[in-house]
């Protein structure tokens, strides 16, 4: 391979392999508003690349070596790129630099100051609610999300600011690339099997991110999850590292009192420590359930640690009405919402099914779920489907493969097998077709419906609200 790139010197005139990408869209489009001439390339057309293009990307459809241009000073790529991919190939063989999303990701942040969001789940939600409530406080900040806020493209953005928010991903380790000035860990749970192997691999990772923590930084973790608690065990007494902890604990620096449910809506009240001002709070989250609840409190304390009033971010935060594809309503048809969530693990299933039944009232929650990578089913197939018995009732698709080949033996079943031996009212469906029509026989005025996973199931909500609205599926 070329030598990999040192980002600070080659992002002048980048090409991104895969620029599409909810990662990769991102750190490409703040390139082009800071004035690089981003080009790159994609598997197909969307919504996202049409939004790059009018940013000023050139993007190709299809890789081939001709797109990469004779001055390109860098080829970009992520961990999902494969080393025999034409455009890869074609850049170590004339030498251009190859530099990993995460090390472009650091260059953006030099000379800012950063706030990176890392945990197993929650990570999109948490660094969306902090770009919206410090843009709404007019700190103009620059933020680089893993999903959009509003349209295609909003993932990212180049402000004036001098606060950078990014999300930090865990995954692949690219996290240690980063160097903020505050961290969040919003939970520690052992997940990405093809890249560790145990919990101790987990913890050595998180510990080496919140190494990177700049000198007079602050960490802010979770104080009520077990694997945040064993992660602040292992690095609390660093030098030079403030701790602040959040959550329910009654010793937690910004202890969560009450979170309120309405609808599909909460409201917080939240007590903050002495060193943080010591005063009782009272907002609104605009999205439901306690595990966006705790999100929101997340970014409240970390606003609070780079030194921004608590009390201002408080209500700001309420500016926040969620991100595509997390608990994202997509219509109402007949009566029935549609709404979609990315969850595919099953900390994550399972706290979204709670949220939907709290703002469920009498309906039904009806969830079609695609399990997501073969390596992922195969390690904790059996706890999705548990998570699913918080359903009504579930399809479950085949599982969506991304950058994964089959394993032998490994099917969506593990998760059916699962769901059915706990009670739950399970049904398989291999044909995706077919999962509009299904899922407008058995729904009702009044139920709700989840399209659940990582995958492209995402695609299906407009498709049963098509469904719905049909004279047919009514009389069905």
């Amino acid at each position: 391979m070329a030598p990999a790139g040192t980002a600070s010197d080659a992002l002048d005139r980048p090409h991104f392999i895969g620029i599409g990408g909810a990662g990769m869209s991102g750190v490409a489009k703040v390139l082009a508003q800071r004035g690089a001439l981003v080009a790159g390339s994609d598997s197909k057309d969307s919504p996202t690349v049409a939004a790059l293009r009018a940013a000023g990307a050139t993007v190709h459809i299809g890789h081939a070596a001709e797109h990469i241009a004779p001055d390109a000073t860098s080829v970009v790529i992520s961990s999902a790129i494969r080393a025999d991919n034409l455009e890869l190939v074609t850049a170590v063989e004339r030498g251009i630099p190859v530099v990993h999303r995460s090390d472009a990701l650091a260059a953006l942040m030099d000379g800012a100051r950063p706030i990176a969001v890392a945990g197993t789940h929650g990570k999109t939600t948490t660094t969306s609610m902090l770009a919206v409530s410090l843009g709404s406080l007019g700190l103009d900040p620059t933020y680089v999300i893993g999903g959009d806020l509003d349209a295609p493209g909003s993932s990212a953005r180049h402000g004036k600011g001098e606060i950078f928010v990014a999300e930090a991903d865990e995954s692949d380790r690219s996290f240690h690339k980063y160097a903020p000035e505050v961290a969040i860990v919003l939970n520690v749970e052992l997940d990405h099997h093809a890249n560790y192997a145990s919990m101790d691999e987990i913890y050595e990772s998180f510990e080496t991110f919140v190494g990177r923590i700049r000198p007079g930084g602050a960490l802010v973790i979770s104080a009520d999850h077990d694997g945040a608690r064993e992660l602040t065990a292992r690095v609390k007494g660093r030098e030079g590292l403030r701790v602040l902890t959040y959550g329910e604990d009654e010793g937690a620096d910004v202890r969560v009192l009450d979170i309120v449910q309405h609808g599909l809506t909460s409201q917080v009240t939240v007590r903050l420590a002495d060193v943080l001002g010591g005063r009782e709070l009272t907002f609104a989250v605009s999205v439901p359930g306690r595990h966006y609840a705790l999100n929101a409190v997340a970014a409240l304390t970390a606003g609070a640690a780079l030194g921004v009033p608590a009390a201002d971010l408080a209500p700001a935060i309420a500016a926040y009405t969620g991100v595509k594809r997390r608990l994202q309503l997509k219509g109402t048809a007949a009566g029935v919402q549609v709404i979609d969530s990315y969850a595919h693990h099953p900390t994550e299933i399972a706290a979204d099914l709670e949220a939907i039944r709290g703002g469920a009232g009498e309906g039904r929650v009806l969830v079609v779920f695609q399990p997501h990578l073969f390596s992922r089913t195969q390690e904790l197939g059996t706890e999705m489907g548990e998570a699913l018995r918080l359903a009504d009732a579930s399809v479950v698709l085949d599982i969506y493969p991304a950058r994964e080949d089959p394993v032998p033996g490994i099917t969506s079943a593990l998760v059916i097998d699962a769901a059915a031996r706990g009670g739950a009212d399970v049904t398989a469906e291999h044909d995706r077709t077919a999962v509009p029509g299904l899922i407008a026989g058995m729904a009702k005025p009044g139920d709700l419906v989840l399209t659940m996973g990582a995958g492209d199931v995402t695609d299906l909500g407009p498709e049963i609200l098509a469904r719905l609205e049909s004279p047919e599926s009514r009389e069905s």
